[in-house]
């Protein structure tokens, strides 16, 4: 099912229930309780030691997951302890430099590197919340987070992986900088830092969700925690202990994941059957009829009902569902990327699907971990080989998880026992009056591996999913340190006459970066807690998606003018980062958006779900045609406004503005700058790098001012 659902609704059904009002208007409620309470006086209801859906809607209410087994958090914390003495015990290779601590002294091989890149593109948004958004949606609405993180990989290797590694940068902004001067360095700068605070909070989310339902502790606590912990070791080690913890991760955490994937996809059930229904329940045709062996209706006999006596002959042995998935559900749906329509009677993120796999692929082009780890590789070749490989990894771990979402809704979904819907709502083409909208569970497939998967299997994909989250937060607490130390507190000086050149010199660069991690840190936690469950589309998934958005705007156009033009111009680089960043928050408050990310096709399958409409009996019922709701009768109409959520569009229309104005600018100034700025200035670009030179490898430069 491709229900759209939202932390909100699950709230405020909750709310109205403890009042003993299930309706959020007045007189509808009314109505219910006067039906329910057998008077024409009753304005509320009693829902005591039941619940809405079932007292409206004659759902059974949902059942309660039994809470995790102790092994399993035993299982976690054990490897949080093992990743943190490893990524401690790498304090010692820093030897004070900051070399070691940013780039791992240039030296890391293939292997290492493959492990590390693959590890920054595996994390909990490649694994829980690509599982998670295709659990609440279809396989493609998760699969475009590993397609497009694997598919960046490969873009990198392409284009840059090998021209990264021969700049000798010692980060990413350093790139613009030699290029482009201080303004766009520090421009670059902020731009990657706040995509960054972005991508380590949707980590922190995902480790945080795994810890507060094993550990049972709330999720802010659990969250506050993870970033405790991964920052502690990140902290240590640098790029040392970034690379030591994410061979262990690697090695622990990929195998657990695609065991546990490759198991469900052949063991369990792929999706959820067609629904064999409930007692009074009218099948939609001759072939599911006969596949349950129907009989005819009481009220209609050319209709064909459950078969009550073969399928529920007592009340504590019935085989029965909510009458969900009337033609059954799919695993994946093969057009669901090209028909807009694919999905019906549901809607299709068509278009923002698209936009996620262009703005991973393109965005993580200026991810400040990625580039880091081909800074830190021995050869240009070992930088490209390994993008290559670390992005057929993340294709290879995180598609099959796409596949479990459809599993995970045999379990957790809405013809499940543990079905949660919003009684006051309604959808005319489900043929729902009440109780039309599914309210997926927030945690349904950390559940599904602690309660239906094999125990061992499941222990070891939270494992692994946890391990997922740290190396990827890590790299990113870096990153950030790394780049305002080094490229932006460097440079007040240039911009601040009052701030002395002193305040960040090699001398004590190692420890700024490390201080300046604690803040960024505690901002990513707060944006985590702020996020975690506020969005349709999970935490995870959409503040990755936010990350990259914002350097795809802002980074990327430059960053390509870095190597393919012959005269990279600062004015160039300047003027398209303020028209990507500009036309990417202009659309953002003057498009279209209500939080659900369908444009507005055309259709009542992009109608969204409307409040309750009818007390009659929905159309798969067998009841007197009078007791029947029709939609189309005057007064009971189900109002549904449309879907109307132009995300997506803005995404790539920055980008495409940004190299407009990039190549237009570079052609003006074809022969000669448009204007001269001061020789040695803040928007002249370095023409000489003053190079670190490594001791241990003399011919291996590194890169610095």
């Amino acid at each position: 099912m491709h229900f759209i659902a939202t932390a909100i609704a699950g709230v405020l059904s909750q709310a109205i229930a403890v009042l003993g009002q299930c309706f959020s208007d007045p007189a509808t409620n009314a109505e219910w309780a006067q039906i329910i309470n057998g008077d024409n006086t009753s304005t509320e209801f009693s829902v005591e030691g039941s619940c809405c859906q079932s007292t409206v809607c004659n759902i059974p209410c949902p059942e309660t997951v039994p809470p995790p087994a102790i092994g399993f958090g035993i299982a976690v914390m054990a490897s949080i302890a093992l990743y943190e003495v490893v990524g401690v015990a790498c304090f010692f290779f820093i030897k004070g430099k900051s070399e070691n601590f940013f780039v791992a002294g240039r030296t890391l091989p293939v292997w290492i590197v493959t492990a590390t890149l693959a590890a920054s593109a595996i994390d909990s948004n490649a694994i829980l919340g690509n599982a998670m958004l295709s659990y609440k949606y279809s396989f493609w609405d998760g699969a475009v987070l590993p397609i497009g993180l694997g598919l960046s990989l490969i873009l990198n290797a392409v284009f840059f992986a090998r021209k990264i590694k021969v700049d000798r940068a010692l980060t990413l902004p350093d790139v613009y900088a030699k290029r482009y001067g201080k303004v766009v360095e520090i421009m670059i700068s902020i731009c990657t830092i706040i995509s960054f605070i972005c991508l380590l909070a949707g980590n922190l989310v995902g480790m945080g969700t795994i810890i507060s339902y094993l550990l049972s502790i709330s999720k802010k606590g659990a969250i506050w925690l993870s970033a405790a912990l991964i920052w502690s070791y990140t902290v240590a080690g640098g790029l040392f202990s970034v690379a030591a913890t994410d061979i262990f991760q690697s090695a622990i955490g990929w195998t657990g994941c695609m065991a546990l994937a490759f198991y469900m996809i052949k063991n369990e059930e792929g999706a959820p059957p067609v629904s064999i229904g409930f007692p009074g329940y009218v099948y939609p045709d001759e072939s599911i009829c006969e596949m349950y062996l129907g009989v005819p209706c009481s009220n209609n006999s050319a209709q064909c009902c459950y078969n009550e006596e073969l399928w529920c002959p007592t009340e504590d042995n019935c085989r029965v569902d909510n009458g969900a998935y009337p033609f059954g559900d799919q695993r994946i749906y093969s057009n669901q990327m090209t028909n807009p329509y694919a999905l019906t009677p549901f809607p299709n993120a068509i278009m923002f699907n698209w936009a996620t796999i262009f703005v991973l692929g393109f965005g993580n082009l200026a991810a400040l971990d990625f580039q880091a780890r081909c800074m830190s590789s021995k050869t240009p070749r070992v930088a490209t080989i390994s993008c290559v490989l670390a992005g057929c990894l993340t294709f290879a771990v995180g598609i099959p998880y796409s596949y479990l979402g459809a599993m995970t809704r045999v379990h957790y979904g809405p013809d499940s026992a543990r079905a949660e819907f919003e009684t006051d709502s309604c959808h005319a083409l489900l043929g729902l009056p009440t109780c039309g909208l599914w309210l997926p569970n927030a945690d349904a497939f950390v559940k599904l591996l602690s309660n239906e998967a094999p125990a061992f299997l499941g222990g070891w994909c939270l494992v692994g999913i946890v391990a997922a989250s740290m190396s990827t937060a890590s790299g990113a607490i870096l990153a950030m340190g790394t780049v305002f130390s080094h490229n932006i507190l460097r440079n007040l000086g240039s911009f601040l006459p009052c701030v002395s050149p002193s305040l960040v010199t090699d001398e004590n660069l190692l420890r700024m970066a490390r201080v300046i991690t604690m803040p960024f840190a505690a901002i990513a936690a707060f944006l985590a807690i702020y996020y975690h469950s506020t969005h349709s589309l999970g935490a995870t998934g959409y503040l990755l998606i936010v990350a990259f958005d914002v350097v795809l705007a802002s980074a990327v156009v430059p960053l390509f003018g870095c190597f393919y033009t012959t005269k990279p111009s600062p004015l160039a680089a300047f003027c398209s980062i303020l028209a990507g960043v500009f036309v990417r928050v202009f659309l953002e408050f003057t498009l279209p958006k209500d939080g659900f990310v369908i444009l507005p096709y055309p259709g009542d399958e992009f109608l969204n779900y409307g409040p309750a409409a009818s007390t009659l009996y929905p159309p798969f019922f067998d009841k007197p045609q009078e007791e029947i709701w029709d939609p189309t009768v005057e007064g009971q109409q189900c109002d549904q406004p449309q879907y109307n959520d132009w995300t997506g569009v803005d995404s790539l229309a920055a980008p495409i503005a940004a190299a407009v104005v990039f190549i237009s600018v570079q052609w003006l100034e074809r022969n000669g700058p448009i204007f001269n700025f001061k020789e040695g200035g803040v928007m002249c670009k370095f023409e000489v790098f003053t190079l670190w030179i490594s001791e241990d490898n003399p011919e291996d430069n590194g890169g610095g001012r």
